[in-house]
């Protein structure tokens, strides 16, 4: 089992992933983190490496294999391809969604802060 939050395990792999991404950098390519849910983390082969016939080799031997090193070594990693069996799920940790829970969250206080002058 894997002893972080999904948010913790994001920012550990957003962290170390220039560290990660040399290999793939040196073929043309680069690596986004898409998210994390449930302690598995989604990426995207991004460049000449996306599409490639050896991107599940690159995700496999080379990101989850430094990904395990560097945070913990029961890690998985999914290249999200287009492929159904690899696709994204709608309820994933990211910044993208962390950021728009904080901008929801800061809203309601605006509305709230709104209604009582006027009550």
């Amino acid at each position: 089992m894997i002893p972080f939050s999904d948010e913790e395990l994001y920012y550990a792999v957003k962290n170390v992933l220039p560290q990660v991404s040399g290999y793939v950098n040196s073929h043309g390519g680069g690596i986004n983190l898409l998210g994390v849910k449930d302690g598995v983390i989604y990426i995207e082969l991004i460049g000449t490496c996306n599409g490639c016939s050896m991107s599940l080799m690159t995700t496999n031997m080379v990101v989850r294999r430094e990904l395990r090193r560097l945070i913990h070594p029961e890690l998985f990693v999914v290249n999200v391809d287009g492929t159904p069996e690899n696709k994204l799920p709608d309820d994933i940790f990211s910044e993208d969604n962390d950021i728009k829970q904080d901008d929801d969250e800061n809203e309601k206080g605006l509305l709230d802060k709104v209604k009582n002058i006027f009550e």
